[in-house]
């Protein structure tokens, strides 16, 4: 799964990068994005335009949004099995803005926290899904999930899964809805092992309250 990850590349190169328009908002970089906070996403909705969505995707349908804190990940296998990502993922597909994210090994001396991303250090877009939740009072929510798949070989020694970061070449086709089930299926796959790096750090990073540069730093010796 992914429950934590990183998106502190200014603002001007994620506009350069994705071709988008970033929202006048108040924004500070994340180095320890997690589970419903509002989070850069692009959606496909042909505006070209980043919005902030909560992480912990509710359904439409949703009678409880507290949902959301269970759908964090959806996997590429069962996405049109599953009701709470079938009509998601034929309607409402995203690019989850990053650049790192981080899992952790277990290991016989515990849980051991991994920061990975490219080996470029470039951002790049989870595939995701997003929906929009309104309550019988009125308020709106818009949330989304991050979608996983099988681990490439280097995370595997780490984790059995891991995000979908789609290659660049994909992330039209991801938001293009006359694509076609087929084409969106086809891109879920692992990022090639290759062009990733993975290290250790520091168990702050356990703690959501955790969110500065450091955490990203190797552990010494590591």
């Amino acid at each position: 799964m992914c429950g934590r990850y990183t998106i502190f590349t200014e603002p001007l190169r994620l506009v350069e990068r994705f071709r988008a328009e970033w929202p006048d908002v108040p924004w500070e970089p994340r180095y320890n994005a997690a589970p419903t906070q509002p989070l850069p996403v692009l959606l496909n909705d042909g505006t070209r335009r980043i919005r902030l969505l909560r992480w912990g995707l509710i359904p439409h349908w949703a009678e409880d949004p507290a949902i959301g804190n269970r759908l964090i990940n959806a996997r590429a296998e069962t996405l049109t099995q599953r009701p709470s990502f079938r009509e998601a993922f034929h309607r409402r597909r995203c690019l989850v803005l990053a650049d790192g994210f981080y899992e952790w090994q277990r290991t016989p001396y515990g849980r051991i926290p991994y920061w990975i991303g490219l080996r470029d250090r470039e951002p790049f877009a989870f595939a995701g899904l997003w929906d929009r939740w309104e309550s019988p009072e009125g308020e709106i929510i818009e949330s989304f999930t991050i979608i996983t798949t099988a681990a490439n070989e280097r995370i595997a020694p780490i984790h059995d899964r891991m995000p979908v970061i789609l290659l660049p070449e994909h992330e039209e086709i991801w938001l293009d809805d006359a694509a076609g089930p087929r084409a969106w299926q086809a891109v879920l796959r692992p990022y090639p092992a290759d062009r990733m790096i993975a290290y250790p750090v520091s168990s702050r990073v356990n703690s959501p309250r955790a969110d500065d540069p450091t955490l990203i730093q190797p552990v010494p010796g590591s």
